[in-house]
């Protein structure tokens, strides 16, 4: 086993910093997933020998390279750019309570508001930070194979960097559930499926679509609700930092994929239909926080019956696909058949909205 690098051994300046970095790392959460999974996972990879820029008609507006110029410059530090000192109650009313679908309910009246419902706010709370954590790493072993398969060095530039960028937001979400909520929950099965499904997909575009159009897209359309909801100032400011990250992560999808499926054969095409669709269908419909109910003891029925019925939580789903719909329609995959799963989903409404890049 790896031992510690000894502390005397570091400059002066550098010690403070590494005993703080080493006391937080330590420190494991009260509740928590742990141990390794292996996924086997098999395909090409892309060497490219030329690296100057092989996309012109993007080099004015839209180069890679000057997103991969922004990341560099936007790059920034989870130990020292956030202010970890800010005290978080977990079990406060960080969002309002009318946005929770549960208050809906006849069990929420019945529930202690000074010692059972601050701990379905926690409860809650772990649950979704949880799942953000576990979707960036998803998003860091995907775009590790995308610096493998990308077919140019402006891609493979880009994506190095946010492999980076990936690495960051799972240091600060994981440093959150750890000190601030004390609670990490494993993964949901629906977002564990469709990690699955990129992850082991041998074809580049598949991650490209699967990770920085779907996930992503999704990820930045729910950080933008919880930024502007949330009173919590330390995971405002986490979201905040991470928003900026994500926006060129799904602009770096919409112009590495133009025109990848223009002239596409029909039944390659129909392959991509069919993943957009049922990403979309894990997303909206099985990521409702039925582990939260499951481990608090409430009843399925009734609260599956509460957040379909919810107004406020009905806008949550539907927002976190403003940013996906528009991109799908840029890249030329609003067919009639993928329109009409977006129609069964109510999302088709922001078919008109402006795309990521």
């Amino acid at each position: 086993m790896a031992q510690p690098i000894p502390q005397t051994s570091l400059p002066v300046a550098h010690q403070t910093a590494y005993a703080a970095a080493a006391a937080a790392a330590s420190k494991r959460p009260k509740e928590g997933p742990s141990g390794t999974e292996t996924l086997t996972v098999t395909g090409p990879m892309t060497y490219t020998w030329d690296y100057a820029c092989q996309r012109p008609d993007l080099r004015i507006l839209y180069d890679l390279r000057i997103l991969y110029e922004k990341s560099k410059e936007l790059m920034w530090n989870a130990r020292t750019d956030l202010d970890w000192s800010v005290q978080v109650d977990p079990g406060a009313e960080n969002v309002p309570d009318h946005m929770n679908p549960l208050s809906e309910t006849s069990m929420w009246k019945k529930l202690d508001p000074k010692k059972d419902i601050p701990e379905v706010r926690r409860h809650q709370s772990a649950y979704m930070f949880s799942n953000f954590l576990h979707g960036e790493q998803g998003a860091l072993l995907a775009t590790a194979q995308i610096v493998e398969l990308a077919p140019t060095a402006d891609a493979k530039f880009y994506a190095a960097a946010q492999v980076y960028d990936e690495a960051r937001h799972v240091e600060a979400y994981d440093r959150y559930l750890r000190e601030k909520i004390e609670m990490v929950y494993p993964i949901s099965k629906p977002l564990k499926e469709l990690l699955d499904m990129i992850l082991s997909d041998a074809r580049w575009d598949f991650k490209f679509l699967g990770m920085q159009i779907m996930v992503e897209g999704l990820a930045l359309g729910a950080f933008g609700m919880i930024h502007q909801t949330t009173s919590e100032p330390l995971i405002k400011q986490i979201t905040q930092l991470i928003m900026q990250d994500e926006a060129r992560h799904v602009a770096f999808g919409v112009l590495t994929l133009k025109d990848t499926y223009k002239d596409m054969s029909p039944s390659e095409l129909r392959d991509r239909e069919d993943f957009v669709i049922l990403s979309s269908k894990l997303m909206y419909e099985r990521l409702l926080g039925q582990e939260v109910w499951e481990r608090l003891g409430f009843p399925h029925d009734e609260c599956e019956a509460a957040v379909n019925r919810s107004v406020a939580m009905g806008i949550f789903r539907k927002l976190c696909f403003s940013k996906i719909v528009p991109n799908v329609k840029r890249l030329g995959l609003l067919t009639p058949y993928v329109r009409k799963g977006f129609e069964e989903l109510d999302v088709i409404e922001y078919e008109h909205w402006e795309a990521t890049a």
